[in-house]
């Protein structure tokens, strides 16, 4: 059985400063997938808390399969954008000029 000192000493590992790299968990979710939550606070509903619910488990389900809320919204938004882009056209680049 692990003792109290075990425990410590995992905790003290845990406190180096680059893990001020890591994401921010609210009861063991990301942060950023709260944001519903406090929504929840300021108008309390039954929509609102279904609809928190729903976003709850659609990012849950998102982390499990390894994408994180931003990689998530990033894939949604290509998504949406579709494969096919519009071409840019050759005058359409930027060049450098001289005003001088």
């Amino acid at each position: 059985m692990a003792t109290a000192q075990d425990d410590l000493d995992v905790e003290k590992k845990n406190w180096h400063w680059r893990n001020s790299m890591r994401t921010v968990r609210f009861f063991n979710l990301d942060a950023r997938a709260a944001l519903p939550f406090f929504i929840l606070l300021v108008y309390a509903r039954p929509v609102t808390i279904i609809l928190t619910l729903m976003i709850t488990i659609m990012f849950n389900i998102l982390e499990r399969r390894g994408l994180s809320v931003p990689a998530a919204l990033r894939k949604f938004r290509c998504w949406i954008v579709g494969d096919v882009r519009l071409a840019w056209y050759y005058y359409s680049y930027r060049r450098m000029r001289d005003y001088g």
